[in-house]
């Protein structure tokens, strides 16, 4: 059983930059495969990014086309802790963002992680 619980959201302009932090309980956390993932109004929930466990250490890092080389995805094991770094957010930008980790499947589709936090909402002003 993981809980998953967001922070970090908030209103910023756009250009601005916020990161995410999603704490999880679980002493197997380093072995979760950790994605991000955000729903804005009338739209469904889209991958963002994820940090996908390979075994070991090994963690391989994806990102959605539309945040490439603005976000970033990290973890912390050792306080049982990932990350959402977001660089140079954009009105698009806008909407609930969920952490979640993976129960198996590929790291793309949300029906692959089966923990979820509540979301933590990030609007970016033009």
């Amino acid at each position: 059983q993981v809980q998953l619980v967001e922070s970090g959201g908030g209103l910023v302009q756009a250009g601005g930059s916020l990161r995410l932090s999603c704490a999880a309980s679980g002493r197997t956390f380093s072995s979760y495969s950790m994605g991000w993932f955000r729903q804005a109004p009338g739209k469904e929930r889209e991958f963002v990014a994820a940090l996908s466990w390979s075994g070991g250490s090994i963690y391989y890092t994806y990102y959605a086309d539309s945040v490439k080389g603005r976000f970033t995805i990290s973890r912390d094991n050792a306080k049982n802790t990932v990350f959402l770094r977001m660089n140079s957010l954009k009105p698009e930008d806008t909407a609930l963002y969920y952490c979640a980790a993976s129960t198996g499947g590929s790291y793309y589709y949300a029906k692959s992680y089966g923990y979820w936090g509540q979301g933590t909402q990030v609007t970016v002003s033009s």
